[in-house]
């Protein structure tokens, strides 16, 4: 029997440079689900972190983590469904993570903030469908090239990597919903309708069990 109760929340999770934009948006024209994108512009912490990562580390992971927070909450108090740029997750188990491996965050803050995260998790809702967009080093950096942010221009290659290893971790041991991977590898969707068509015909399998 095909699933009829409406998705309130669709997230779309990958490394930088997988497409995670791309694809929210994309979905969001095709399903005429609400973009909920990462607000960089007004986070009070970035230039700073930029700045001086080891003392505004801590700061700007909880300055994450409460407006992930909110962004969920609006969600499920909503009545459309939202498709999401980003998740609560990849903050905790990927950025958190590798800022205190790399040395630019204490173990003490760490500790701190992901048990405050491992907290916050028990009262939040999982996403109905998570959607990983996974991709090999080669092609987040010919994706990042081609995008041309200033910003990015100095992503080292051992940086994207241990991101990489991370989100890998992460999703073989996600249990909190149904999941979907898509290989950015092969699957060229922001320049192929049909492999756009592809990801949308495994969307609705998941979501509305249509085949």
């Amino acid at each position: 029997m095909a699933k009829t109760k409406k998705p309130k929340h669709i997230a779309v999770a990958g490394n930088i440079g997988a497409g995670k934009t791309t694809l929210t948006e994309l979905l969001s024209k095709h399903y005429r689900w609400i973009p909920q994108f990462e607000d960089v512009d007004h986070n009070p912490y970035l230039f700073d972190f930029y700045d001086d990562m080891p003392r505004w580390s801590f700061n700007l992971q909880i300055y994450f983590l409460n407006s992930r927070l909110k962004q969920l909450n609006d969600i499920h108090r909503g009545t459309e469904t939202i498709v999401q740029d980003r998740t609560i997750y990849e903050d905790a188990y990927i950025f958190a993570p590798n800022l205190h491996e790399m040395g630019l965050m204490s173990k003490r803050d760490f500790d701190n903030y992901f048990m405050f995260f491992e907290t916050l998790k028990t009262m939040v809702q999982p996403p109905d469908l998570l959607i990983y967009l996974k991709a090999s080093v080669p092609t987040l950096v010919a994706q990042i090239q081609k995008r041309g942010r200033e910003y990015e221009e100095n992503i080292r290659l051992d940086y994207l990597k241990r991101l990489n290893d991370f989100y890998n971790k992460w999703i073989d041991g996600y249990k909190e919903g149904p999941l979907l991977v898509i290989d950015i590898d092969k699957n060229k969707f922001p320049e192929n309708d049909e492999h756009l068509g592809e990801i949308i015909r495994k969307i609705d399998s998941q979501l509305y069990g249509l085949f």
